[in-house]
């Protein structure tokens, strides 16, 4: 009888085959149930607390993940895939959870069945590319230019947040924001950054419907002195600049000997001189405004109110950017190569008003910008919080649509089709695949069904006749109403998706579904390295069951 070779040391867990498999299939069939309900126009809120005792409530898919703290490797590369989602596409970040668990919850019954991984994750490849394919065929060209359309599409993706109930306030909001900031590129490319050049400025207190998009720029400041300056100034000509209006003081100690009396007043002379050649040199172009993200002293300020000039100082750099694209200014970095094409023209009104308790700059009515604020008034932090997050994912629907603009059915319609179309397909599917690929079919009814899961009617009913009417891949506008649950065509309802948004859900969904299925083997409790030098702990820990899993969770 042999000895037992020991070769994982003690401390370490190994778990391996299929309750490895079973374990990832469970813990992301966990993830996907907690925002199963989050999906669609009737669905749920959730209430999240976080560590420091903050509150989040939302139903964006992203931003309830974003907050938990799982303990269970698989499931967090489930959030993950909302993460990803989020930032490619902006939208679809619930869909793409409940689709990866369910691709993965119909992968347990092959599992079970002692099926390789990997020829399930070759049928589910397969799969994606048929689906793929299904989804080019039914895709519709849309017009960019046709504001109702559009409109249609972002109230769509946006019908499905908490905000749906304020109409069409955000859809119109995230529209005037994306169309203003577009850039075209040439060959019918159209560039439209989102983080760049539109800042939400929230501001509690109003009611929702006072939330605009404007046509400029608005920041948190006010002029430097309040009672000399100009507050109000119609086509204003604004100077930006990114330097110091302010004697330059030594970088580090600078000790300067005097032996006359008189040369300390020959040294505060030539400070005041510095900052006099400084203004004088801004002073030439007749700016209104003139605004730094530095320090202006109070000498400058004297200089520049005396003769009419609003100053602002130390000003964030995003917010001078994006100044500068409404406004057609040049950021100058030294006074002295100040140009009359550095001179911003584009604006219409600088204006300082006071929201609220505070006061906020606004440079708006801009001729032709290319970068723009919406404000948002709401009644408490939270609700605007959601709006704030709802905006984003409607201004990514809307940016998505300027770049790529086809649509595809919404209301799990797209789903049924691609379902229907794969399971016509399965039967030509060689050998052992082909269960596997008719399950992933399977799969894509996920989506409808949670849908009419969410709206409280009968699924069962539901399902099967919307199976019935897709039966042959036809009829692909036929989906779920998700407001009433009714099977109704979603092209007159104008419930649509954007063709990226989708394909990007799928995508996703089957990769990191056969990512988690080829995982065999987990080994936990890995000691951190530890660096020459330290010494080693002074015995060795022991570690019971209990705490080989505790390894990852974040202290509190």
């Amino acid at each position: 009888m042999q000895a037992p070779v020991l070769v994982l040391k003690d401390s370490l867990k190994r778990e391996s085959g299929s309750k490895v498999h079973h374990g990832n299939i469970q813990a992301s069939k966990a993830v996907a149930d907690i925002i199963r309900t989050t999906l669609g126009p009737r669905s749920m809120l959730k209430m999240l607390l976080d560590a420091s005792g903050g509150i989040v409530v939302t139903n964006d898919g992203n931003a309830i993940l974003r907050e938990l703290d799982l303990a269970h490797p698989a499931a967090k590369s489930m959030i993950e895939l909302s993460r990803t989602q989020d930032e490619e596409v902006g939208d679809g970040t619930t869909s793409v959870i409940v689709l990866a668990g369910e691709m993965l919850h119909v992968a347990e019954a092959f599992i079970d069945k002692r099926y390789h991984p990997t020829v399930i994750c070759r049928a589910y490849n397969k799969a994606l590319e048929d689906a793929i394919a299904v989804l080019d065929k039914i895709a519709m060209d849309i017009d960019v230019k046709d504001r109702a359309t559009m409109l249609g599409l972002v109230k769509s993706c946006i019908g499905t947040k908490f905000t749906s109930q304020f109409g069409d306030l955000i859809a119109d909001l995230a529209l005037d924001a994306t169309t203003i900031v577009g850039v075209d590129l040439g060959q019918g490319l159209r560039e439209v950054d989102i983080k760049k050049y539109i800042k939400v400025e929230k501001v509690p207190g109003g009611q929702l419907e006072d939330s605009v998009v404007l046509k400029g720029v608005m920041f948190n400041k006010d002029v430097i002195a309040p009672g000399k300056m100009r507050r109000k100034i119609v086509n204003p000509r604004i100077i930006l600049l990114d330097c110091p209006l302010e004697y330059k003081k030594g970088e580090n100690q600078t000790n300067a000997e005097l032996l006359k009396e008189e040369d300390w007043g020959v040294l505060l002379k030539l400070e005041e001189e510095y900052i006099e050649s400084l203004c004088v040199q801004i002073l030439k172009f007749k700016p209104d405004v003139v605004i730094t993200e530095k320090g202006l002293s109070d000498l400058a300020c004297h200089y520049l109110s005396k003769a009419g000039v609003s100053a602002i100082r130390r000003l964030r750099k995003t917010d001078n950017n994006r100044i500068a694209k409404a406004c057609g200014a040049v950021i100058v970095n030294r006074p002295d190569e100040l140009q009359e094409s550095d001179v911003g023209t584009g604006a219409g009104l600088f204006e300082v008003k006071k929201i609220g308790d505070e006061f906020f700059a606004f440079i708006v009515d801009c001729k032709d910008p290319k970068a723009c604020t919406i404000l948002l008034r709401g009644p408490s932090k939270d609700l605007l919080n959601e709006v704030e997050r709802n905006l984003q994912d409607a201004m990514s629907v809307a940016r998505n649509i300027l770049k790529n603009p086809k649509l595809v059915p919404g209301g799990g319609a797209t789903e049924l089709t691609v379902s229907a179309t794969l399971k016509q397909n399965s039967s030509s599917v060689e050998g052992i695949e082909k269960w596997p690929y008719e399950a992933a079919a399977i799969a894509f009814e996920a989506i409808p069904r949670t849908l009419a899961q969410n709206c409280g009617v009968n699924v069962i009913r539901t399902m099967t006749a919307l199976q019935g009417k897709h039966a042959n891949g036809e009829n692909a506008w036929i989906g779920i109403d998700g407001n009433t649950g009714a099977i109704t065509d979603v092209k007159e309802k104008k419930i649509w998706d954007a063709y990226n948004v989708k394909a990007q859900t799928f995508k996703t969904a089957i990769e990191s579904a056969c990512l988690l299925l080829r995982i065999d083997d987990i080994v936990s409790g890995i000691k951190k390295k530890q660096p020459p030098g330290s010494k080693g702990p002074s015995k060795p820990q022991v570690e019971t069951e209990g705490d080989a899993d505790n390894e990852q969770m974040i202290p509190e």
